[in-house]
């Protein structure tokens, strides 16, 4: 009996400290989740875009999601001591990705009836859109759909899909790379995070069941510059775009990413023209 009693004490002393372990690495819970799995996963195969995925990386023009642990996000003790951890994993799922082309700039996209936007909105589940505009002689949009299940209440994503534009704008933030690519490129493009608001004006449209940022690359003489020199030589290149809401706070730590996309060898004849139906779900 006293056995048993010793054996029980010993199963939750080491439960306490399995538990507190967890609480100081929040990333290892996020590493068992991706082994472990989704239970119930979301149903890609009714969701498709101008650009192939190839989780492979063999093709061109294609995309993929690369491995979440590249990317370094602020730790939960990141207000004391500046540290970083990998990521883990991602908040939602990127499900397709559009390639557009027009004579002016393309606004609103998630509007468009059928795109992946819409179909997550018909089934229930919340989308992060980002429109990717780029100025030119023929202007173009990369848009990447970024699908959950459901936004979880008093979450900072929730927060910001629900928050003001000011909030919105000081939250937003990219981390780029070109895995793949000249030096000079590579040097140019940087790996450092980026607040999107701060660098570049955009505009945020919240549908019903939606959120989608418009980010203008024209409107900063800066980031033209990098995109002019990155989209001469787009078809050499293997870029990598993540994308996350900065936590402040420490009970918004750790930063966790919405989403990352891996984009090979893209082609701009590979683009079409949308039709936008203006007539599609309303926006509030």
């Amino acid at each position: 009996q006293r056995a048993l009693v010793r054996f029980l004490s010993n199963c939750i002393l080491y439960f306490n400290i399995c538990t507190n372990y967890l609480y100081d690495h929040p990333t290892l819970i996020s590493r068992l989740c991706i082994i472990l799995g989704d239970p119930d996963p979301i149903d890609l195969s009714c969701f498709s875009g101008i650009i192939r995925q190839d989780a492979n990386e063999k093709s061109r023009n294609s995309w993929s999601v690369p491995d979440s642990n590249i990317f370094k996000v602020r730790s939960k003790n990141f207000s004391h001591d500046k540290s970083k951890v990998s990521a883990g994993k991602y908040l939602m799922e990127l499900v397709a990705a559009d390639w557009f082309k027009d004579t002016k700039r393309m606004d609103h996209v998630a509007k468009r009836k059928g795109c992946a936007a819409q179909v997550a909105a018909e089934k229930g589940m919340f989308s992060f859109v980002v429109n990717i505009q780029i100025p030119g002689s023929t202007h173009h949009s990369l848009i990447l759909y970024f699908v959950t299940k459901s936004l979880k209440k008093g979450s900072l994503l929730q927060r910001f899909a629900d928050g003001d534009d000011d909030f919105r704008n000081s939250r937003l933030k990219l981390i780029p790379s070109v895995p793949k690519g000249s030096w000079i490129v590579r040097q140019s493009v940087g790996s450092t995070p980026c607040l999107l608001g701060k660098a570049v004006d955009c505009s945020y449209i919240r549908g019903p069941e939606y959120i989608e940022v418009d980010v203008d690359i024209g409107s900063s003489a800066v980031a033209n510059g990098v995109l002019g020199l990155v989209f001469g030589v787009v078809t050499s290149l293997v870029v990598d775009m993540a994308f996350l809401i900065q936590a402040n706070t420490y009970d918004e730590l750790p930063e966790q990413l919405i989403g990352a996309a891996r984009f090979s060898h893209i082609e701009p004849s590979a683009a079409v023209v949308p039709v936008l139906d203006d007539t599609s779900s309303a926006v509030e």
